[in-house]
């Protein structure tokens, strides 16, 4: 048996929905590829596919095989490919999730210009504030910021922010404004779903020591930018990444409290499933946006950005 052509006949079995299209794509009879899908189940010793006169179904062993079948395929496309063109072409549809606030600022400007340099893959982006399971939801890349503490994850450090501590003038002048942790106590805090640790903040002193405080306030929001706005409007103080606050501190709607400390660097990363099977459009994506992300830092790269670039990316397993 050869069991490569075995495997390609199965997924293309699986793809066509019948032996006969299967085997008009793969240029046989349907007699010899339902022979190599018979030969493939024998040699496995278990049954890969439900056969009835009208349908075709996987079985549970059959669906765990195709899916390290398909992949093992498009990895040997890829090596043919490169063998032969000294590269691999990125192509595909490409499944990517974000922040909605981060990748309607950062992430929508991209998406032209990595078309233009990769023009046969198709992006569909899925922005959400809450946290995506990468392989259970079957995206392929997400843009995430913080700290990726998942040990299945792979995660590729492209840039930082830097929380900011404000409050509206309006807010400040009614309420005082707090000049140390401790004090943020008394105000009213609008408080994030997604911080490290819920209804605390964290600061650092200039001689480096750490401050945590507990805060609480009348809104409570998964999004940064309803928290940033309602802060504008006088309602409390938020601590928010410096890309979202960034153009209301410019104008003045919001002002930064807490000086002499600061709020932990907070990274952003591009995350992926696994490095063993990265895909030559993951792989595409994941070193357009580092490479986007550090030329923002280049001299001209717009003002209050309010990202700076990490130390050369490295992939890491958090």
């Amino acid at each position: 048996m050869d069991r490569l052509s075995a495997m390609r006949a199965f997924v293309q079995v699986v793809e066509a929905g019948s032996f006969a299209r299967a085997a008009e794509r793969l240029g046989v009879s349907v007699s010899a590829c339902s022979r190599q899908v018979a030969d493939l189940e024998a040699h496995l010793d278990a049954r890969l596919l439900n056969r009835t006169t009208r349908s075709l179904s996987l079985t549970e062993a059959g669906a765990a095989y195709l899916e390290r079948c398909a992949q093992l395929l498009a990895d040997l496309e890829d090596a043919e490919a490169a063998a032969h063109a000294g590269r691999v072409r990125a192509r595909g549809t490409l499944r990517v999730t974000c922040s909605i606030n981060f990748g309607l600022r950062h992430l929508s400007p991209l998406i032209a210009p990595f078309q233009e340099r990769h023009p046969d893959v198709q992006l569909d982006v899925s922005l959400s504030d809450r946290m995506v399971d990468l392989v259970e939801e079957g995206f392929d890349v997400a843009l995430r910021i913080g700290e990726v503490r998942s040990t299945t994850l792979v995660a590729r450090r492209l840039a930082q922010t830097c929380l900011v501590t404000c409050a509206s003038p309006a807010y400040l002048r009614r309420r005082g404004t707090p000049v140390t942790p401790q004090q943020l106590a008394e105000h009213n805090c609008l408080t994030y779903e997604y911080m490290p640790s819920r209804g605390e903040w964290r600061f650092v002193d200039a001689a480096g020591a750490e401050h945590r405080v507990r805060v609480a306030g009348s809104v409570h929001s998964n999004n940064g930018d309803l928290l940033a706005a309602a802060a504008v409007q006088g309602i409390g103080i938020c601590c928010e990444p410096d890309f979202i606050v960034a153009a209301d501190l410019a104008a003045g709607r919001l002002r930064r409290v807490l000086e002499g400390y600061r709020a932990p660097s907070t990274p952003i990363h591009a995350v992926y499933a696994s490095r063993r099977h990265l895909s030559a459009k993951v792989r595409a994506f994941v070193d357009f946006l580092a490479e986007a992300f550090a030329s923002w830092e280049a001299p001209g790269a717009p003002a209050n950005s309010g990202i700076t670039r990490a130390r050369p990316a490295t992939r890491s397993s958090p």
